[in-house]
């Protein structure tokens, strides 16, 4: 049998280490004042080797995970694969008060956001919460054939 010296396992310890860490359980939450949220959406995605357009019901939810306080919604804009404007969902601010959420539709038979559309969301507070949790889901259904998958927001401005 062959001895395998320290030197050689050091390596596999330490990837097993990192890949060990627990994925949540260590991480401080960040409290803010408001944000810009970036958030994909797909109006369609494409199947076959014909690259066949399947067309998607796309819902933004913006959800206040705050326990205590009230938020302001200032916007949500929809946005299509080039960037172009296609539409506002607000015309005014919308307050969430703690564990409340609004929706926005998008219908399936709505394709002008194209493959790469997405969301801009903005939203401020008096106070330092819980930043929004704000999500699309993509669901389509067709000939018995049906899909569904969610896409997180990403803030790209912070308040603090």
């Amino acid at each position: 049998m062959k001895k395998t010296s320290c030197l050689s396992i050091l390596p596999l310890l330490a990837l097993l280490l990192i890949v060990s860490r627990p994925a949540h359980g260590d991480e401080s939450v960040n409290l803010s004042r408001g944000q810009t949220i970036y958030v994909p959406a797909y109006s369609h995605i494409y199947v076959g080797n014909r690259e066949k357009p399947f067309l998607l019901t796309i819902t933004l939810s913006i959800r206040n995970i705050d326990a205590r306080h009230r938020v302001t919604v200032s916007s949500a804009d929809y946005y299509d694969s080039k960037g172009k404007l296609i539409r506002k969902y607000l015309e005014q601010p919308v307050s969430l008060g703690p564990w409340e959420s609004i929706r926005y539709v998008v219908p399936q038979k709505d394709k002008s956001g194209g493959s790469g559309a997405n969301f801009v969301v903005g939203w401020n507070s008096e106070k330092s919460v819980n930043p929004l949790l704000v999500e699309t889901i993509m669901i389509g259904a067709e000939s018995q054939q049906g899909i569904s998958f969610t896409s997180r927001g990403q803030a790209i401005n912070t308040v603090n």
